[in-house]
Protein backbone atom coordinates (compact mmCIF):
# COMPACT_ATOMS: atom_id res chain seq x y z
CA UNK A 1 0.00 0.00 0.00
CA UNK A 2 1.39 3.13 -0.99
CA UNK A 3 1.88 6.00 1.77
CA UNK A 4 1.93 9.98 1.64
CA UNK A 5 3.68 12.13 3.73
CA UNK A 6 2.17 15.25 4.93
CA UNK A 7 3.75 16.93 2.34
CA UNK A 8 2.62 15.25 -0.62
CA UNK A 9 -1.48 15.36 0.06
CA UNK A 10 -1.46 19.42 1.37
CA UNK A 11 -2.59 21.50 -1.34
CA UNK A 12 -0.12 23.64 -3.59
CA UNK A 13 0.00 27.24 -2.56
CA UNK A 14 0.11 29.71 -5.63
CA UNK A 15 3.30 31.05 -6.08
CA UNK A 16 4.47 34.91 -5.71
CA UNK A 17 4.80 35.12 -9.75
CA UNK A 18 1.11 33.87 -10.34
CA UNK A 19 -0.59 35.96 -7.97
CA UNK A 20 1.31 39.43 -9.88
CA UNK A 21 0.18 37.54 -12.65
CA UNK A 22 -3.30 37.29 -12.19
CA UNK A 23 -3.51 40.30 -10.53
CA UNK A 24 -1.81 42.17 -13.42
CA UNK A 25 -4.49 40.64 -15.68
CA UNK A 26 -7.40 42.01 -13.69
CA UNK A 27 -5.71 45.63 -13.87
CA UNK A 28 -5.88 45.48 -17.60
CA UNK A 29 -8.96 44.01 -17.93
CA UNK A 30 -10.65 46.91 -15.59
CA UNK A 31 -8.58 49.67 -17.66
CA UNK A 32 -9.91 48.05 -20.98
CA UNK A 33 -13.43 48.30 -19.51
CA UNK A 34 -13.24 51.65 -18.08
CA UNK A 35 -11.74 53.44 -21.67
CA UNK A 36 -14.63 51.29 -23.76
CA UNK A 37 -16.93 53.27 -21.35
CA UNK A 38 -15.22 56.16 -21.68
CA UNK A 39 -15.06 55.93 -25.60
CA UNK A 40 -18.12 54.97 -26.16
CA UNK A 41 -19.77 57.95 -23.72
CA UNK A 42 -17.81 60.32 -25.06
CA UNK A 43 -16.62 59.77 -28.58
CA UNK A 44 -19.93 57.58 -29.63
CA UNK A 45 -23.33 57.00 -29.56
CA UNK A 46 -26.36 53.95 -30.06
CA UNK A 47 -29.59 55.64 -31.31
CA UNK A 48 -32.81 53.24 -32.51
CA UNK A 49 -34.61 54.68 -35.84
CA UNK A 50 -38.16 54.66 -34.88
CA UNK A 51 -40.86 55.69 -37.46
CA UNK A 52 -40.55 56.19 -41.77
CA UNK A 53 -39.08 59.42 -42.05
CA UNK A 54 -36.05 58.16 -43.36
CA UNK A 55 -37.07 55.34 -45.67
CA UNK A 56 -36.29 53.47 -47.74
CA UNK A 57 -32.76 54.03 -46.30
CA UNK A 58 -33.29 53.41 -42.48
CA UNK A 59 -36.31 51.49 -41.11
CA UNK A 60 -37.86 51.16 -37.72
CA UNK A 61 -35.79 49.34 -35.31
CA UNK A 62 -32.73 49.64 -36.79
CA UNK A 63 -29.64 50.37 -34.90
CA UNK A 64 -27.16 53.04 -35.78
CA UNK A 65 -23.72 53.93 -34.48
CA UNK A 66 -23.86 57.90 -34.30
CA UNK A 67 -20.40 59.55 -34.55
CA UNK A 68 -20.48 62.18 -31.39
CA UNK A 69 -16.88 63.55 -31.93
CA UNK A 70 -16.31 64.36 -35.77
CA UNK A 71 -18.38 67.84 -35.34
CA UNK A 72 -15.65 68.84 -33.28
CA UNK A 73 -13.37 69.19 -35.82
CA UNK A 74 -15.63 70.29 -38.51
CA UNK A 75 -19.61 71.80 -39.31
CA UNK A 76 -22.02 68.99 -40.76
CA UNK A 77 -22.20 68.94 -44.35
CA UNK A 78 -25.31 69.09 -46.67
CA UNK A 79 -25.79 64.89 -47.22
CA UNK A 80 -24.60 64.05 -43.48
CA UNK A 81 -27.24 62.40 -41.91
CA UNK A 82 -27.28 63.31 -38.29
CA UNK A 83 -29.03 62.72 -35.25
CA UNK A 84 -31.00 65.58 -33.35
CA UNK A 85 -32.20 66.78 -30.17
CA UNK A 86 -35.64 68.53 -30.85
CA UNK A 87 -36.19 70.19 -27.64
CA UNK A 88 -40.26 70.71 -28.35
CA UNK A 89 -40.91 67.47 -29.07
CA UNK A 90 -38.90 66.03 -26.22
CA UNK A 91 -36.77 63.20 -28.24
CA UNK A 92 -34.70 63.03 -30.71
CA UNK A 93 -34.73 63.23 -34.50
CA UNK A 94 -32.47 61.28 -37.18
CA UNK A 95 -32.74 64.04 -40.73
CA UNK A 96 -30.18 64.35 -43.58
CA UNK A 97 -28.77 67.41 -44.01
CA UNK A 98 -29.72 69.38 -46.81
CA UNK A 99 -28.27 73.07 -46.59
CA UNK A 100 -26.28 75.09 -43.77
CA UNK A 101 -26.20 78.68 -42.53
CA UNK A 102 -26.84 81.54 -45.21
CA UNK A 103 -28.31 78.50 -47.48
CA UNK A 104 -31.23 79.79 -49.75
CA UNK A 105 -33.44 76.36 -50.33
CA UNK A 106 -36.80 75.95 -51.98
CA UNK A 107 -38.99 72.20 -51.96
CA UNK A 108 -40.84 72.60 -54.94
CA UNK A 109 -42.60 68.77 -55.65
CA UNK A 110 -39.62 66.55 -55.99
CA UNK A 111 -37.27 69.37 -57.02
CA UNK A 112 -34.97 70.45 -54.32
CA UNK A 113 -32.65 73.65 -55.04
CA UNK A 114 -30.28 75.34 -52.90
CA UNK A 115 -28.50 78.45 -53.92
CA UNK A 116 -30.83 78.12 -57.32
CA UNK A 117 -29.04 74.70 -57.72
CA UNK A 118 -31.16 71.61 -58.57
CA UNK A 119 -29.57 68.75 -55.81
CA UNK A 120 -28.90 65.46 -57.39
CA UNK A 121 -30.63 63.23 -54.31
CA UNK A 122 -29.44 59.60 -55.55
CA UNK A 123 -30.11 58.18 -51.70
CA UNK A 124 -33.99 58.97 -52.86
CA UNK A 125 -33.74 58.47 -56.93
CA UNK A 126 -35.55 55.05 -56.76
CA UNK A 127 -38.71 56.04 -54.52
CA UNK A 128 -38.70 59.36 -56.43
CA UNK A 129 -38.46 57.67 -60.21
CA UNK A 130 -41.11 55.00 -59.24
CA UNK A 131 -43.96 57.98 -57.78
CA UNK A 132 -43.50 59.37 -60.67
CA UNK A 133 -43.80 56.45 -62.70
CA UNK A 134 -47.36 56.45 -61.16
CA UNK A 135 -48.04 59.97 -62.14
CA UNK A 136 -46.80 61.28 -58.86
CA UNK A 137 -44.88 63.41 -56.76
CA UNK A 138 -42.88 61.33 -54.20
CA UNK A 139 -42.95 64.73 -52.10
CA UNK A 140 -45.94 66.76 -51.10
CA UNK A 141 -44.61 69.10 -48.83
CA UNK A 142 -42.83 72.25 -50.36
CA UNK A 143 -41.12 74.31 -48.91
CA UNK A 144 -40.65 77.83 -47.61
CA UNK A 145 -43.90 77.82 -46.04
CA UNK A 146 -46.64 80.60 -45.06
CA UNK A 147 -45.28 79.53 -41.38
CA UNK A 148 -41.76 79.80 -42.29
CA UNK A 149 -41.88 82.33 -45.34
CA UNK A 150 -37.70 82.74 -45.45
CA UNK A 151 -35.52 80.41 -47.01
CA UNK A 152 -32.67 81.87 -46.18
CA UNK A 153 -30.96 79.40 -43.33
CA UNK A 154 -30.11 81.34 -40.58
CA UNK A 155 -26.12 80.91 -39.84
CA UNK A 156 -25.39 78.32 -36.92
CA UNK A 157 -28.96 76.63 -38.40
CA UNK A 158 -29.17 74.02 -40.65
CA UNK A 159 -31.89 72.76 -42.84
CA UNK A 160 -33.02 69.34 -42.30
CA UNK A 161 -35.26 66.75 -44.12
CA UNK A 162 -36.24 63.13 -43.86
CA UNK A 163 -35.57 60.88 -46.85
CA UNK A 164 -39.52 59.90 -47.17
CA UNK A 165 -39.96 63.13 -47.90
CA UNK A 166 -44.25 63.00 -47.36
CA UNK A 167 -43.71 61.60 -44.41
CA UNK A 168 -41.09 63.40 -42.19
CA UNK A 169 -41.84 66.17 -39.82
CA UNK A 170 -38.49 68.41 -40.32
CA UNK A 171 -37.42 71.50 -40.86
CA UNK A 172 -40.23 72.21 -43.36
CA UNK A 173 -42.60 72.02 -40.29
CA UNK A 174 -40.17 72.66 -37.14
CA UNK A 175 -37.89 75.32 -38.67
CA UNK A 176 -34.52 75.67 -38.85
CA UNK A 177 -32.34 72.92 -36.16
CA UNK A 178 -29.69 74.72 -34.33
CA UNK A 179 -25.83 73.50 -34.89
CA UNK A 180 -25.59 73.06 -31.25
CA UNK A 181 -28.68 70.42 -31.24
CA UNK A 182 -27.08 68.00 -33.20
CA UNK A 183 -25.51 64.75 -31.08
CA UNK A 184 -23.86 63.41 -34.18
CA UNK A 185 -23.11 61.75 -37.37
CA UNK A 186 -24.62 58.62 -37.86
CA UNK A 187 -21.76 56.74 -39.04
CA UNK A 188 -22.82 52.88 -39.30
CA UNK A 189 -26.14 50.73 -39.29
CA UNK A 190 -25.49 47.99 -36.96
CA UNK A 191 -28.64 45.70 -35.81
CA UNK A 192 -30.23 43.86 -37.91
CA UNK A 193 -27.02 42.16 -38.57
CA UNK A 194 -28.36 41.38 -42.44
CA UNK A 195 -28.60 45.42 -42.51
CA UNK A 196 -25.05 45.85 -41.59
CA UNK A 197 -23.62 49.12 -43.60
CA UNK A 198 -21.35 52.61 -43.65
CA UNK A 199 -23.88 55.12 -43.89
CA UNK A 200 -23.11 57.34 -47.03
CA UNK A 201 -22.85 60.99 -46.50
CA UNK A 202 -22.10 63.78 -48.78
CA UNK A 203 -24.13 63.04 -51.69
CA UNK A 204 -26.32 65.74 -51.80
CA UNK A 205 -23.58 68.04 -52.54
CA UNK A 206 -23.82 66.60 -56.49
CA UNK A 207 -25.80 68.75 -58.38
CA UNK A 208 -27.98 68.74 -61.86
CA UNK A 209 -27.05 71.36 -63.51
CA UNK A 210 -24.34 74.10 -61.69
CA UNK A 211 -25.67 77.05 -64.16
CA UNK A 212 -29.05 75.94 -63.49
CA UNK A 213 -31.62 78.25 -61.98
CA UNK A 214 -34.28 78.28 -58.99
CA UNK A 215 -36.81 76.25 -60.67
CA UNK A 216 -38.81 75.81 -57.27
CA UNK A 217 -41.63 79.01 -56.12
CA UNK A 218 -42.44 80.11 -52.54
CA UNK A 219 -45.38 79.75 -50.86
Amino acid sequence: MNSQTPADSAPKEKTPGAAREFKQWAIMLVVVVLVALLVRTLLFASFEVQGQSMEPNFHTNERIIVNKLVYDFHQPQPGDVIVLKVPSKNRDFIKRVIAVGGDKVSVEGDTVTVNGTKLDEPYIAAPVAHAQQQGNSYNINNFPTTEIPDGTVPDGYLFVMGDNRSNSEDSRMIGYIPVSDVIGRADVIFWPAVDMQLVKSGEATRVVNASSTEDGTSK
